[in-house]
């Protein structure tokens, strides 16, 4: 396939996903008084309704108050989300062969630091954004460093031990058996503008997860960085 239509192929699934997040925001789905498990039920029977979506390459996380501060690979305790609480979306719907994956970060209330959170991890994607397009031989490692200044620039801590990953055709590039490779990791050291396995553009996800542990409360913003 070439570029050109890969590069479409990625938009048009990552504005589906805006899609389904917008709609869940009219719905008003996210609200005081269910659980994390539940609002991820109705988020998948929404995506189901909207697109036909049932598949999903990475699984579906719903994090509110204190678990909003683990990274994906914990499995928290099901919270239930209260009236003054800050959340995030992180989800990877498949929409027909191409990889989505989204996050926003929501607030329940009119706490300032929940607020600010929100909308510090919004502009640091922006930020990420432009300095990706001003270094083009930036290695994943480099990118990964830039997150964590940005964190410190806003005033917060780096939530996560990567920084974002490769994203394609489902089922993106992977190495077997390989965390680092083809994550925006401290240790690794691919050229993000290297091409992959069959010859084409490698594209990335960036991932902006910014945290107050004294606080516990996190944030998380996440979409394409490559297009």
């Amino acid at each position: 396939m070439d570029e050109e239509r890969r590069v479409a192929e990625l938009r048009a699934a990552q504005s589906k996903a805006e899609r389904l997040f917008a709609e869940v925001e009219a719905r008003r789905l996210i609200r005081a008084g269910i659980t994390e498990s539940r609002l991820n039920q109705e988020i998948y029977d929404l995506a189901k309704e909207m697109f036909g979506v049932s598949s999903y390459w990475h699984k579906r996380i719903v994090r509110a108050g204190p678990n909003t501060l683990l990274p994906y690979a914990e499995d928290p305790p099901n919270h239930t989300i209260g009236a003054d609480d800050i959340l995030f979306l992180d989800l990877g719907p498949v929409f027909e062969e191409y990889e989505a994956d989204f996050g926003r970060t929501y607030v329940i209330g009119t706490d300032p630091a929940k607020l600010k959170l929100r909308d510090d991890v919004s502009k640091a994607f922006a930020d990420g954004k432009r300095y990706f397009i001003e270094h083009p031989e930036i290695t994943a490692s480099q990118m990964y460093a830039y997150a964590t200044f940005l964190a410190e620039k806003y005033g917060w801590q780096f939530g996560g031990p990567i920084a974002g990953h490769v994203i394609g055709e489902f089922p993106h590039e992977r190495i077997a058996d390989d965390k680092v490779t083809l994550y925006v990791h401290p240790k690794s050291n691919t050229v993000m503008r290297s091409r992959d396995d069959r010859g084409g553009v490698r594209h990335w996800i960036l991932e902006i997860h910014f945290v107050d542990r004294e606080r516990r409360i996190g944030g998380f913003f996440e979409e394409l960085l490559t297009v």
